[in-house]
């Protein structure tokens, strides 16, 4: 397969699934070795690398999407919450200025993997998961301690079309473990005030959504809507807010994923 074909194959391979599945060849240093059933994935941003289980939960586009919205200023702190395999404080390395990163995930087996990811890319002084519960986050963290908080949170409500046993993947798909309201109640204590709140979520709950956020002073200040085709509804909403800012919100243009099938558009492709 030539270089040209080898490119194409592999974004073929990342629109079907939504997320990155280009292996890497060279093996992981004895120092960060690779468990059963892992994998090494190319984040194709500053050679950074993830390792990543695919019986568990492999990152998708949603998480890709929202290190794209994020915005993080010069020197910030920055709290991951339900960080699962680290994407998206390690993208967020690479895609920002931000002085320190910190992921909270309570599967203590997902965040031993991210930490490796972490050893692996040479990011010990600057990334850093810890395991832990996000009803409890303000017990692991300084109140007012963080500059910017992300977060891509269970989308279901409680077991609601849950048909498996509650392995890795219903927990990151279910609110299982913690529901919204423990993810933005938390984050309005661990953020310093006037401290961006970023998240990827589900536009059937948005709503709720901004009701919550006002409830804990999480003032919704910017969102965008993702949609999978032009003329489809949408299926993601990506969603700023502010703690303790001014109501006033700004409704940036919709995020368009593909112009055809299995082909993205040019914003997307720059996005991955």
């Amino acid at each position: 397969m030539g270089q040209t074909e080898r490119r194409k194959h592999m974004d073929e391979q990342t629109i079907r699934t939504g997320k990155t599945e280009k292996e890497h060849s060279s093996p992981v240093s004895e120092k960060v070795p690779l468990l059963p059933g892992e994998r090494l994935d190319d984040l194709q941003r500053d050679g950074l690398m993830i390792i990543q289980n695919p019986n568990w939960f492999c990152f998708g586009m949603d998480a890709v999407l929202l290190t794209g919205f994020v915005r993080v200023p010069k020197q910030s702190r920055v709290l991951d919450l339900g960080s699962g395999n680290g994407v998206i404080p390690i993208l967020l390395t690479a895609k920002t200025e931000g002085n320190y990163f910190e992921g909270l995930e309570i599967q203590a087996d997902i965040a031993e993997m991210a930490n490796r990811s972490i050893r692996y890319n040479g990011l010990e002084d600057r990334v850093h998961i810890t395991i832990g519960d996000i009803k409890e986050a303000s017990s692991y963290f300084e109140a007012a301690s963080f500059d910017v908080i992300t977060t891509n949170p269970p989308y279901m409500m409680h077991s609601h079309g849950l048909t498996n046993e509650a392995g890795h993947k219903a927990v990151a798909r279910h609110e299982l473990l913690c529901s919204l309201d423990d993810v933005l109640r938390e984050s309005a204590k661990l953020l310093k005030p006037g401290g961006h709140f970023f998240m990827v979520h589900r536009p059937f709950r948005l709503s709720e959504i901004m009701n919550t956020m006002t409830k804990y002073a999480l003032e919704p200040k910017r969102m965008r809507l993702v949609y999978p085709y032009v003329d489809r509804e949408p299926n993601m909403v990506l969603i700023e807010g502010t703690r303790g800012g001014n109501p006033g919100m700004t409704v940036e243009k919709p995020l368009i994923v593909y112009k055809a099938v299995n082909e993205y558009t040019q914003e997307v492709r720059e996005l991955y």
